[in-house]
């Protein structure tokens, strides 16, 4: 990675707590001679709150993304999500900062800013993660939606706590039918999240790999699968009793999915690039994050 200049940080200004926190971050990186991109929305809120520096540099949200070295992401793991598939196209690196509960993908909690100093003397990796390449395609073959997803994409009744019926195939091979509350597609990165919760298994990130995981199905015989990513496939809605499904990625956007109507995932050729500051391991971040957190 190129040495740092531009640095974006990305939260909720709204919210006072995250302004304020995202302020001290910033602090930490001026000291280094960065300047800093803040979304132009943001100007308003920092303005009356008396926050503004001149190393501040507002703009908007699509330019923030696209100048930036690296993005610094103040949030909850939804707020990385949600940061990811923006940082997915320009491929620009992401450090995640916890202001949620669990925090499970972010490297530093607030108190650990210190160690932003990493950044500048090399003592930092790059984590590239997969992500899913997600397509809906309707009746008549045609493609309605592309998307990806750095976590899941799952397919539901929505809010409605019905059981419904969907058909799995790998390639144009029928693997299985579920009658299920939906069906969770994740990475490895997102087995550890609403897979997990599911049942699911947890794959390390190292792995190239689909993971597969029913939502209460209605049968003893149902079971997490997983797949090579180098699989392709397919969900289809064969639900009589429902008027559509939905399909959700990466628990932030909702799609209708008629009857008949199948979501293809393959692995997507973007990915996501997670920094990261110290040595702990996969299965360390597993004992402290999900054990003793």
């Amino acid at each position: 990675m190129n040495k740092i200049k531009h640095v974006a940080i990305i939260t909720n200004y709204n919210i006072t707590e995250k302004a304020l926190a995202a302020v001290s971050v910033a602090e930490k990186f001026i000291k280094f001679g960065c300047e800093i991109l803040i979304a132009g929305s943001a100007k308003e809120r920092l303005g009356r709150m008396r926050r503004l520096r001149r190393e501040y540099v507002f703009l908007p949200l699509e330019e923030v993304y696209s100048r930036a070295d690296i993005l610094v992401v103040l949030g909850g793991d939804g707020s990385i999500l949600e940061a990811a598939r923006r940082a997915a196209i320009t491929k620009t690196p992401i450090l995640g900062i916890n202001l949620g509960r669990l925090g499970y993908m972010a490297e530093l909690e607030m108190d650990e800013l210190r160690l932003i100093s990493r950044l500048f003397d090399g003592s930092f990796s790059i984590d590239e993660r997969s992500m899913l390449g997600v397509t809906m395609i309707d009746n008549k073959g045609q493609k309605k939606l592309s998307s990806f997803a750095l976590n899941d994409a799952v397919v539901s009744g929505g809010s409605v706590a019905r059981m419904v019926d969907i058909e799995l195939l790998a390639g144009s091979e029928h693997v299985t039918t579920y009658r299920a509350d939906g069906l969770i597609i994740a990475t490895p990165t997102g087995s550890t999240a609403y897979s997990m919760s599911a049942g699911g298994a947890i794959c390390d990130p190292a792995l190239n790999c689909f993971c597969v995981t029913p939502i209460c199905p209605h049968s003893l015989a149902a079971r997490p699968l997983i797949f090579p990513d180098s699989a392709t496939l397919e969900v289809r809605n064969i639900c009589d009793r429902e008027k559509n499904l939905f399909l959700t990625i990466d628990g932030r956007t909702n799609y209708e999915l008629f009857r008949g109507e199948v979501v293809r995932i393959t692995k997507s050729d973007k990915t996501t690039r997670l920094i990261t500051l110290r040595d702990r391991s996969f299965y360390g971040t597993l004992r402290h994050k999900m054990v003793n957190g």
